[in-house]
């Protein structure tokens, strides 16, 4: 195209509305799966401009069991509020594309393995060159360095490695799974963080740099109470932080109701509540440690006084004076007051399957509250507009 302001290749992905904390950031996800995409999702949160990358095949995500028939509900709530295009790396002239876009963003994210990038011209060293300013983040499973670097790296992989399986599991019983992808979706926590990190570093020295992020480090820096090891001690020592006793998910009248009262007042607001007066002056059970011991003798106890409500009744009887929570369906959430109070849940439109409802903007900022957020693109959505700014057929 002609013209002295020719268009950016990011002009598919700007956005209108409020300004966020990161209005103007311009990022290339080239990651698949949770961590990478939702790191760059939380930033999308935040004003930036992101435009997912994805191969032919696309992103694997997209291909997860789901109840919804025209997407994945794993990849519609992973990849809200981005601009999506199709670029297989591996032919040289769409390389050169991505190439293009490299030149004029800010961020980069992938997941691929450490000796991949390498392989497909995209390395750090490579992408530094062509643009000195890019922070380049590489999410990998297990690090950029030692004898597992080139393995894959998965969240329950990393979950069992680590010991969050075999903590989860019953002291004589197999290993648990936690599901819900935690090990994920707290490296792209770390992502989001590492990257703004990078951009507040590079205002004062103008340069970009390398941001790692891995699995591994984040399956462990989830555990850093567990992960310590005085001097002196034996390797097999008790290294869960439950408190045990009292605290933990009850059977009430009906459902189930989860009570944590650790501290004196709580106690004392616990036993009162349910009729239970004598347990709170009880020197035997006085404290933490002492209830956790006399499990067996308080337990019984305080189940036959649950049995006379239902969880939701003693939910709002214990109010503020002791924390709990009834166990819930996570499709309570969408109506539940404190959440629609909080403006966590937006309609989003979608090409394919209509208007949804989802999570919206999950960190809140005063006076940058960001743009309003959009739908995860269908795939190869945006791929044609991008060839029409180059004046060059992408969708062939």
């Amino acid at each position: 195209m002609t013209g002295s302001n020719p268009p950016s290749p990011f002009d598919i992905a700007h956005r209108e509305g409020a300004a966020g904390p990161l209005s103007g950031i311009r990022v290339l996800d080239l990651s698949a799966y949770i961590a990478g995409p939702y790191g760059c999702t939380l930033l999308a949160d935040q004003g930036a401009e992101v435009i997912k990358v994805e191969p032919p095949v696309g992103d694997n995500l997209r291909k997860y069991p789901s109840t919804l028939e025209a997407e994945s509900r794993a990849f519609l709530g992973v990849n809200r509020s981005k601009r999506g295009v199709v670029l297989d790396l591996k032919q040289p002239d769409q390389r050169a594309v991505l190439m293009r876009l490299v030149r004029e963003a800010d961020v980069l994210v992938h997941n691929f393995r450490p000796s991949v990038p390498a392989r497909l011209g995209i390395d750090f060293d490579s992408l530094h060159k062509l643009n000195p300013r890019l922070v380049y983040c590489s999410v990998t499973g297990y690090g950029e360095q030692g004898p597992l670097k080139d393995k894959a790296g998965y969240d329950q992989v990393l979950q069992t490695m680590t010991g969050m399986c075999a903590m989860q599991g019953a002291a004589d019983g197999a290993p648990e799974i936690l599901y819900g992808s935690v090990v994920d979706y707290y490296a792209a926590a770390l992502v989001a963080a590492g990257v703004s990190s990078a951009l507040y570093e590079r205002e004062r020295s103008g340069q970009g740099q390398f941001v790692g992020v891995s699995l591994l480090r984040s399956a462990l820096t989830m555990q850093s109470a567990r992960m310590v090891w005085a001097e002196g001690e034996p390797a097999a020592i008790g290294r869960d932080m439950r408190s045990g006793g009292v605290t933990g998910i009850h059977p009430t009248a009906d459902g189930w109701l989860y009570i944590s009262a650790n501290t004196p007042r709580f106690w004392q607001a616990l036993c009162g509540k349910t009729g239970l007066p004598a347990l709170a002056t009880d020197p035997r059970y006085d404290s933490v440690r002492k209830r956790a011991e006399h499990a067996a003798e308080l337990l019984p106890q305080l189940h036959a006084a649950l049995a006379r409500r239902p969880a939701l009744e003693w939910e709002a009887l214990f109010a503020e004076e002791v924390p709990c929570a009834a166990a819930r369906q996570i499709e309570d959430m969408f109506d539940h007051p404190q959440v629609q109070a909080e403006n966590m849940i937006t309609s989003l439109d979608h090409p394919l399957l209509g208007s949804y409802r989802g999570v919206t903007r999950p960190i809140v900022f005063g006076r940058t509250p960001g743009p309003q957020p959009f739908a995860a693109p269908v795939f190869d959505q945006d791929t044609a507009a991008l060839g029409a700014l180059f004046d060059t057929p992408l969708d062939d």
